[in-house]
């Protein structure tokens, strides 16, 4: 069995490769799927002496495989959203609380306690459907702030607004997390000035709007908002960690996460820093699913486990590999 707890206090270089290495070497031997992916790429656990020489399972086996490195009940599933006739992926969870350390711990790395902040949620698309990793964790740090007004919003843009100005001028240090396309109609319906409050944007525009480059969709935002910048939240369904953005969209992750970039001509090939390539994250806190993860994202590492998001792959072939032939 896998040490969770250990996981949570990595504080080194080392310490993470003897962890991902770990890691491994228990999916390796318990998850059926992964197993078969690296029998495939002729790779056993005596080949690899780094994490950066571990195979990366294509995110897409979510959505046609059963991920799961555990034989312990399922807790619960949380599902990716999708448009009508897509198949959507699930990340079956076996044990709930290491999600909640991941990111309980992981925001505190960033931004401190929660019970600094009023925490108000503008993600109404998230909450329209169930199994949302996104609204499971928002919630949940809705309850560890202990403030009285934090809560959810769904369509009523002008409560929202006179809860923010309100908290604001009291000084009272707020974290506003919204879905893009929600945060631009309330700034297209009101106008603020912002001194206490963090914005943050989790991304997409889920059909609801034309797609915005991050630079124009944040220089909007901070007009509307009168902040300097926005924030930003790097996760997905298939991750139970997150990195998060202070501006300029690079994003840091927690010390049990890190990103590499692969080629995108050769999926089974890691870049050096700097290189825009397909973006592979390891996560540690998916011990008991999968926690090395080839993402459909084109980005680049800026530094000390700091990366760029760039954009997407044209189409979901993770090229260079046929990787997808279970």
């Amino acid at each position: 069995m896998i040490n969770t707890q250990a996981i949570f206090n990595i504080k080194t270089e080392n310490q993470f490769n003897e962890h991902a290495l770990d890691v491994f070497q228990f999916q390796f031997k318990n998850n059926r799927t992964y197993r078969s992916f690296c029998d495939l790429l002729y790779i056993h656990p005596s080949d690899i002496k780094h994490y950066r020489d571990i195979p990366f399972l294509p995110i897409d086996f979510f959505k046609s495989k059963t991920i799961l490195s555990s034989q312990d009940p399922v807790q619960c599933t949380f599902s990716s959203s999708g448009t009508t006739g897509n198949t959507t992926s699930k990340h079956l969870v076996t044990d709930v609380s290491i999600y909640e350390d991941s990111f309980r711990n992981g925001f505190k790395e960033a931004y401190g306690d929660i019970k600094n902040y009023a925490v108000l949620a503008l993600l109404p698309s998230y909450l329209e459907r169930n199994g949302s990793s996104l609204i499971y964790m928002v919630n949940d740090m809705i309850n560890q702030s202990q403030h009285p007004e934090s809560g959810f919003y769904l369509n009523n843009l002008s409560d929202l607004k006179s809860k923010l100005i309100e908290l604001d001028t009291r000084g009272q240090k707020v974290l506003l997390i919204g879905v893009s396309f929600a945060l631009l109609d309330l700034v297209e319906t009101f106008q603020f000035q912002l001194k206490h409050t963090i914005v943050m944007e989790t991304g997409g525009m889920k059909g609801r709007r034309k797609e915005l480059i991050r630079t124009e969709l944040h220089a909007i935002l901070k007009a509307g908002f009168g902040v300097s910048e926005i924030h930003s939240e790097y996760g997905m369904t298939e991750l139970l960690s997150q990195g998060y953005s202070k501006g300029h969209g690079i994003f840091n992750c927690p010390p049990w996460m890190k990103i590499l970039t692969r080629d995108p001509e050769d999926a089974l090939t890691i870049q050096t820093e700097g290189k825009t390539g397909g973006i592979n994250v390891i996560d540690l806190a998916n011990v008991n699913s999968c926690a090395f993860i080839a993402t459909q994202d084109l980005g680049k590492i800026t530094g000390d486990n700091a990366f760029e998001i760039i954009g997407r792959f044209d189409n979901s072939d993770i090229r260079g590999c046929n990787l997808m032939v279970l």
